[in-house]
């Protein structure tokens, strides 16, 4: 531990020494641009020359260890540091070249060296640069984080608010322990200091990858025209091509990588990625073995290839290999942290959170690992619901509402999809629902944000947010569970070895083969995408997931490939697609998978765009799209005089219909939204045509019109909350109990958290009863009683009427001690209730009727 010396330490002065000499500004410049040759060469004449200076040694052996000269930089080194003994930069340098050149022998003893210098006279080190070093050092011993920043980086900045290696190793441990707005606004104050710095804007793009990849991407690119030989920029950009699928571009800027240091070992533990997703297992031990030819006990290797794996749902093979990297180092803390991670998605919960437990004890610095075990405090709370291999777990709250419908759909779509697609699984599936956004972007990306998903699935491990966490305007939890259950299904046939545009696509289309108004359909907004060069090429479909231009993007992908699958099952038949997955289970590449089943990649990608091309132009083929003719900052005059000559525009319409209501223009605003029904282009769409025609019918009285239209709406929009709420009151008024049965169904499928659905069950199972039509009459009551119950929960107005009222059905249903359970319970809130008291002289005489 290094407090006990640094008290010494923090009492010295800060040196403010630097380097004046241009010709080194310019060199570290020319090795900041990439130029690395010509960096090497004038750093060496400068070295070899005799110049007293510590940086160029230290500037000769980053070139030396930038470009894989591993030999060269041990040399150099142990040249240097008879020369510049009290440097901790260049022993840290030292180190990694001992290491890289396969002498962890050396390696260990140069790292004990490290420490015993600092015991032995801390104040021989309190030099800026040394420092930083040995914040690093510390770092790399996995040393309290907080302490290394206080200690050393803050200090350093504090005494010299413009020296960037200490911004840079503040980033980098920021970034280590999962802090990445720390690091981001790090990264930001060293900017301004010195932008060309490609550093700050590679590490800037890992700061932001996870809360805006846009930005990210930017950064990246702002690395690499830094610095078009950067490698840790060349394999963040190769990551996340494999990320996306694209594997022939990510396989060229490995080759990139290998063109600068044909021994980086990240560079071929990318290529073992890209054998084992191709099912070269042989091919993948060999490139292995290159990453590990240089350095045999490097963790961070084995810590790659398992991360990559698990990114793409390997979360099984990607344990193996974390497990691997701990054997070569039981301290590797991001290894520790992989693997916590892969086990809790594999099920594994036990093992998963025990390991979680011990790696934020071990370092509380660790954000990720921190939220982790905080969250479980929480969800070891959840009620736990078990049928037919599948767990659910929920708020105890939310449990008691709803648990038992979530259940029933599982069920169901564990039978329905597990036959369709031929699976058997064979270990139980979990679903966690959780009622906080944060702790479901926790529990599924180990860090706030997630915004947008509302349900995510591992493989036998399915993550949800509940109505809770949605607002006033939740998504339909059955449309997305069974969604979700779909992925436990496609995962579990092809041991996760598909991509990601056809698992999405499937679970799409499943959930439209379930329920029309589910999933996605075709809009004004879609076929304008698919018709312009929106439409992406299925064989690039999973990058469009990655990096979507917009939200609107990212949701025309998962309509997109749900119809390149509606494509492949019209056309080719559901053995078809059954086989691809089967090929894709054996190991067999996407591209192979498809030749063998339906064609080459090229072949599909050109009939599937006829294929979209046509369905777009067949969707409200009696309307016009066209918006070319009206100007981008069109005045009023132009806009009235554009809509005029375009009757049949859909565009046109919507906005002269938007300006009717306005003007409340109501007549007028009726017969151009029925103008846009008849021409076919209606969705259910919040706010879209057919919604604000509904509206108009309302506000004219035209009660029949508005319920039509309401009727339609449900059945295109799986969320169409506020419409199903006004057909529950219309159909109330009609005394029309089926319908009112039906809505407060539809209603609990959105939103089962408020009274608003029960109490139309309740209602319309009570009347179906006593008129003894639609269900059977016990059917009506058990649902009657569900639907009560949930009232009770949901703390109502009057309890006591409540319980009487599940008296009452129990006792019709001759269930006399549950009846008299309710019933006592009725008057022990109310005991002047004299319906409650009869109801209880009849039970107890046994003539409850």
């Amino acid at each position: 531990m290094f407090a006990k010396w640094f008290v010494v330490l923090c009492g010295c002065l800060l040196s403010s020494t630097s380097v004046q000499a241009v010709d080194l500004r310019e060199v570290r410049e020319i090795y900041l641009s990439g130029r690395y040759a010509e960096a090497r060469k004038l750093a060496a004449e400068q070295f070899d020359a005799g110049i007293w200076n510590e940086q160029w040694p230290r500037l000769l052996i980053e070139c030396q260890l930038a470009t894989g000269r591993y030999a060269e930089a041990r040399s150099t080194y142990e040249n240097a540091i008879q020369r510049y003994p009290t440097s901790l930069t260049l022993r840290m340098l030292g180190l990694q070249a001992y290491r890289f050149d396969g002498d962890s022998k050396r390696a260990d003893e140069a790292t004990r060296q490290f420490m015993q210098l600092l015991q032995s006279s801390p104040s021989r080190y309190a030099s800026r640069d040394n420092l930083v070093a040995a914040g690093r050092y510390f770092a790399m011993r996995g040393e309290d984080a907080r302490q290394i920043l206080e200690y050393f980086y803050d200090r350093v900045r504090d005494a010299d608010p413009e020296f960037i290696e200490a911004y840079i190793a503040t980033a980098e441990l920021a970034l280590e322990k999962g802090d990445f707005k720390e690091a981001a606004a790090t990264l930001a104050k060293a900017e301004k200091f010195d932008a060309n710095d490609p550093r700050i804007a590679s590490l800037s793009a890992k700061a932001w990858e996870n809360t805006d990849p846009a930005k990210a991407s930017q950064f990246l690119s702002a690395a690499l025209k830094l610095n078009p030989k950067h490698v840790p920029s060349l394999i963040d950009r190769a990551e996340s091509e494999i990320d996306s699928e694209q594997y022939e571009s990510a396989s060229e800027s490995i080759q990139q990588i290998l063109s600068v240091n044909m021994h980086e070992p990240r560079a071929w533990s990318l290529l073992a990625v890209l054998a084992h997703l191709d099912g070269q297992y042989e091919i993948e031990s060999l490139m292995r073995a290159a990453a590990l030819s240089t350095w045999r006990e490097n963790p961070e290797v084995d810590h790659l290839i398992g991360k990559k794996l698990s990114q793409k749902y390997r979360f099984a093979e990607g344990a193996v290999y974390q497990r691997r990297s701990l054997e070569l180092d039981p301290d590797y803390s991001a290894a520790s942290f992989q693997l916590a991670q892969d086990l809790l998605r594999l099920g594994e919960d036990e093992n998963g959170w025990e390991l979680a437990q011990t790696i934020s004890k071990d370092d509380p610095y660790n954000v990720v690992a921190h939220n982790l075990v905080t969250l479980n405090d929480r969800v070891r709370g959840f009620t736990r619901i078990a049928s037919d291999g599948i767990e659910v777990r929920m708020d105890p709250a939310e449990a008691k509402l709803y648990g038992g419908a979530v259940m029933d759909l599982l069920r169901e779509a564990k039978g329905v999809l597990c036959e369709k697609y031929r699976v058997v699984p064979n270990a139980p599936i979990v679903v966690e629902i959780f009622p906080e956004q944060g702790d479901f972007a926790i529990r599924t990306f180990g860090l706030p944000g997630g915004a947008g998903f509302l349900g995510v699935c591992f493989g036998r491990v399915i993550t949800a947010n509940s109505p809770a966490s949605q607002g006033a305007s939740p998504a339909n939890w059955q449309s997305v569970l069974w969604h979700e259950f779909c992925h436990v299904v496609t995962l579990e046939k092809t041991h996760n070895r598909m991509p990601r545009w056809l698992s999405e696509g499937i679970s799409v289309y499943e959930e439209r083969q379930r329920e029309p108004s589910w999933g996605e359909s075709m809009t004004p907004t879609y076929r304008e995408m698919m018709l312009g060069d929106d439409l992406t090429s299925v064989s690039q479909l999973s990058a469009a997931f990655l990096s979507p231009k917009s939200p609107m993007h990212l949701q025309f992908a998962y309509y997109e490939s749900s119809l390149v699958v509606e494509y492949l099952i019209e056309k080719h038949g559901l053995d078809s697609l059954l086989k691809i997955l089967d090929d894709l289970a054996d190991g067999i590449s996407m591209p192979d998978a498809l030749g063998r089943n339906i064609g080459s990649t090229e072949k599909l990608d050109a009939d599937f765009a006829s294929f979209a091309t046509e369905l777009a132009n067949d969707w409200a083929a009696g309307a016009e799209f066209n918006r070319d003719e009206l100007p981008d900052e069109a005045t009023p005059e132009q806009t009235k005089t554009w809509i005029e000559a375009n009757p049949n525009n859909y565009w046109a319409l919507l906005a002269k219909a938007k300006s009717q209501v306005a003007a409340k223009d109501f007549d007028e605003a009726k017969l151009t939204l029925q103008r846009i029904v008849e021409v076919g282009a209606v969705t259910g769409q919040r706010d879209g045509p057919l919604v604000m025609l509904a509206d108009v019918y309302r506000k004219l009285n035209d009660s029949t019109n508005e319920q039509a239209t309401l009727v339609r709406i449900t059945t295109l929009s799986s969320n169409a909350l506020d419409e199903i709420e006004r057909l529950i009151q219309i159909s109330r008024e009609q005394s029309d109990w089926e319908a009112l049965l039906r809505y407060g169904e539809q209603y609990l499928a959105i939103q089962p958290l408020v009274e608003t659905g029960y109490r139309a069950v309740v209602d319309a199972c009570t009347h179906l009863d006593s008129s003894d039509a639609g269900e059977t009459t016990n059917q009506s009551r058990e649902r009657a009683v569900a639907g009560l119950t949930a009232l009770a929960i949901l703390d109502p107005v009057d309890p006591a009427g409540v319980d009487f009222q599940i008296a009452k059905l129990m006792a019709k249903m001759n269930r006399n001690d549950e009846a008299k359970r309710h019933v006592l319970k009725a008057l022990d809130e109310a005991p002047r209730y004299r319906d409650a008291h009869r109801l209880l002289l009849q039970l107890e005489s046994g003539d409850p009727q």
